[in-house]
């Protein structure tokens, strides 16, 4: 079974103004139209670093405007210094023709650099946050078209902005949606890094509607034609299969999880073919419980709500795949997405179930609310079998265990290789967006798997929850490289201002720019990383 409705509009910020027509933006779309008359509003963000002595210290395309300006900029930032030190930024209307507002945003000290205590690049991550402060900033003043300085490294201020503008407004009257000003690249010939920096927040952009959608209107089947509508278009072969074809592969723990619902599950299987054919392919493999109440162990009603996103590594997964055709990754890559509900009904699975998974491991079920490991334990076996992959990477919002633990400060990750994790701490580095890694060790193999009655047991004895539910998943997985994402802590609700760039208390998409570095990183590597 297949949908094949293409979406003609593409969602994001990476269409710019063209000399005969302008793009007025509602929300998220962009739609073409004669102009008659000049309504755009032009905006321009600069930068200034922090100095240890009260001078002023712009950056370079800063001190060549304000040349340009005969130093009237520099006059109005020392009159309006504290202001830039306890907002970030400051904006400044009407003090060159060719722009409505002018908005000087503070980078922080110059020479920052990675910083191994914070397992963080500061230089990069200063760029995100003034770009994004700025971006805002401008948006409030009814800018509609900004220009951003690169500050030294475009794809960090294409993000930044990107993001820092992205809004959920889908089920406002059109009327009242806000418009999202274009993005453009000032004063820097490095064009390629500043749309890689475009594709990539984009990429997240498209993660965080995908979670935010309320679930009575992104059911597994709603699911399933949005990601069709990202995919198709793109060239990329998207496979969406039925409840009969699920079960003929004899996935009995997905199907445990789905029939609690009056919603029908769906089983994705998507291809990108970037690399050669005779190549191996990387398989992603994502959770897509699009509701998540819990089943017969439901969750508390004040944070009900918020597990609609509880299928944010499956959308991860499809902005992932999106964003590796968009870059053109020389890589070979399948996504496979189990989408279904969790829901408490007298069809529901009850605590004290066993079910056989694809790969004929018996599973009891101690806790409804564990579901998301049944899922992928029959995904994660399906996919090896006919995949063939030399990689496995799986993201999924697993445990509450892991917010506990790490907050919204990184992902949880469980990897099998070295080599992988290293690559893989590299390309958080760049991003900004952390991971931290914890243990596969036997002992939580043997909470897992000490059964008299069963081969494994999807709760586990003992705590660590974390790392039982890692344990789980490694019984499914079968002599390749793995790398396992708990995203519960990040992957949802922003639940603090720690990254400017992102709106508190809408979903966040994370770790999307991540996931698109280390695959960049693998197809195209850095002899010097």
């Amino acid at each position: 079974m297949r949908y094949l409705i293409y979406n003609l509009f593409r969602k994001g910020i990476c269409n710019y103004p063209k000399s005969n027509k302008c793009f007025k933006n509602l929300g998220n779309r962009w739609y073409a139209s004669e102009c008659g008359e000049p309504t755009e509003k032009k905006g321009l963000i600069l930068g200034i670093y922090e100095a240890d002595n009260n001078e002023i210290c712009l950056t370079p395309s800063a001190k060549k405007f304000d040349e340009h300006l005969c130093g009237k900029l520099t006059e109005l930032i020392r009159a309006s210094r504290n202001e830039i030190g306890k907002w970030g930024a400051k904006v400044y209307n009407n003090i060159e023709k060719d722009f409505w507002s002018i908005a000087v945003v503070s980078l922080g000290k110059d020479g920052q650099g990675y910083d191994e205590l914070e397992a963080i690049d500061q230089s990069l991550e200063n760029v995100r946050s003034a770009a994004g402060i700025g971006a805002r900033k401008l948006s409030k003043q009814g800018v509609t078209r900004i220009l951003v300085e690169s500050f030294g490294k475009p794809e960090q201020a294409a993000e930044g902005a990107a993001l820092s503008l992205w809004r959920y407004q889908e089920n406002k009257n059109r009327e009242n949606w806000k418009t999202i000003p274009s993005l453009e690249l000032f004063d820097c010939p490095d064009a390629e890094s500043w749309q890689r920096g475009l594709f990539k927040a984009e990429s997240q952009n498209l993660a965080r509607r995908l979670c935010d959608t309320p679930a009575n209107q992104m059911t597994p089947l709603h699911f399933a034609q949005e990601a069709v509508n990202e995919l198709c278009p793109c060239g990329i072969k998207v496979e969406v299969h039925d409840k009969d074809w699920i079960e003929t592969k004899k996935m009995f723990a997905f199907l445990a999880v789905a029939r609690g619902s009056c919603e029908p599950p769906i089983f994705l299987d998507i291809h990108y073919c970037g690399g050669p054919p005779d190549q191996k392919p990387i398989l992603l493999a994502g959770k897509g419980v699009t509701y998540d109440s819990g089943g017969l162990c439901p969750k508390l009603p004040d944070i009900m709500s918020t597990y609609r996103a509880d299928m944010s590594g499956a959308a991860c997964v499809v902005a992932t795949i999106r964003a590796a055709n968009a870059l053109s990754l020389p890589l070979n890559l399948n996504g496979v997405i189990p989408l279904c509900e969790n829901m408490p009904s007298g069809m529901a699975m009850k605590c004290g179930d066993i079910v056989k998974g694809f790969n004929g491991k018996s599973i009891q079920i101690s806790n409804t609310d564990n579901e998301g490991r049944l899922l992928l334990a029959d995904a994660l076996a399906y996919g090896q079998k006919t995949h063939k992959p030399r990689l496995i990477i799986d993201i999924a919002s697993m445990t509450p265990g892991i917010k506990d633990a790490l907050g919204s400060a990184a992902s949880g990750v469980f990897c099998n290789s070295q080599t992988m994790w290293c690559q893989l701490r590299n390309a958080s580095i760049v991003t900004g967006d952390r991971v931290w890694r914890l243990p596969l060790w036997k002992y939580f193999t043997k909470q897992v798997t000490s059964n008299a009655s069963h081969d494994v047991n999807n709760k586990g004895f003992g705590q660590g929850e974390p790392c039982l539910a890692a344990a789980f998943l490694n019984e499914f997985v079968y002599c390749v490289d793995w790398v396992h994402f708990d995203i519960t802590g990040v992957g949802m609700k922003s639940e603090d201002k720690l990254y400017t760039y992102l709106t508190k208390g809408r979903m966040t998409g994370r770790p999307t720019r991540t996931l698109i570095q280390f695959l960049y990183q693998l197809a195209c590597p850095n002899p010097e990383t």
